[in-house]
């Protein structure tokens, strides 16, 4: 008897990037609370503490990566017109910012080379430059409470755990973004929509093999070995 093929991202990598994706997120947007919200005081953020912004950006883009998996989980258990719509645009938006996050290390990069005011004067320059992600980055507001609409209807995200998902509307979108209260809240409540989903996906079947494990670790190891040499050249 033949099996139907796992629909990506599957069991593993869907439940494991529904856990880490909010929590890398939320851990990025706490470990820059406090450094004010626009780009000038940002860069001077990271003048002052490298090593803090550094790891906050570093956790966000982390986040916003596994997103991209734990959104096509989710949206693989709606199964409506809402979910596939709010899908698409979710998706568009985290392209959009997993984009803002490249712009962001070469800012740092530049107050390495040239200092905070040199690197603010080269960013404000360049901040209302139009570009794709420019008119993209809208869709990252709408598709968050489209993809709740999707979910709810299909009975996969109750009420509460629905709102907590519209509520990631409220991140702020953008290049060198600080951290606000609503973007505490809205990490938090993704969180709260996407973590006990994350371990009802992982409970759907047995622990995978050792084989299997070895495997996939080898194979994370080497394109990490692989990444970091890249880096070096």
């Amino acid at each position: 008897m033949t099996t139907q093929p796992q629909q990506f991202p599957g069991r593993w990598l869907g439940g494991i990037s529904l856990l880490l994706g909010p929590v890398l997120l939320l851990a990025g947007v706490l470990t820059r609370f406090g450094v004010y919200f626009f780009f000038p005081a940002q860069l001077a953020g990271y003048a002052a503490e490298p090593l803090r912004l550094t790891v906050s950006y570093g956790l966000v883009a982390a986040g916003l990566v596994l997103l991209c998996p734990a959104v096509l989980a989710l949206s693989a258990r709606i199964g409506n017109a809402w979910g596939a719509l709010g899908t698409a645009f979710v998706l568009i938006g985290l392209f959009a910012r997993i984009f803002h996050a490249g712009v962001d290390h070469l800012a740092f990069r530049l107050v390495d080379a040239q200092q905070s005011a040199a690197a603010t004067e080269v960013v404000a320059a360049g901040y209302g430059v139009p570009h794709v992600f420019s008119v993209t980055a809208a869709a990252a507001v709408f598709g968050w409470p489209l993809l709740a609409v999707g979910a709810y209807r299909a009975g996969v995200l109750g009420p509460v755990g629905a709102l907590a998902l519209a509520a990631m509307a409220a991140l702020p979108v953008g290049v060198l973004k600080g951290s606000t209260i609503s973007s505490v809240v809205a990490a938090a409540a993704l969180c709260l929509a996407l973590l006990p989903l994350g371990v009802r996906v992982l409970r759907t079947g047995g622990l995978p093999d050792r084989a299997g494990l070895l495997r996939f670790a080898a194979v994370a190891v080497g394109a990490i070995g692989l990444g970091w040499l890249s880096t070096m050249g």
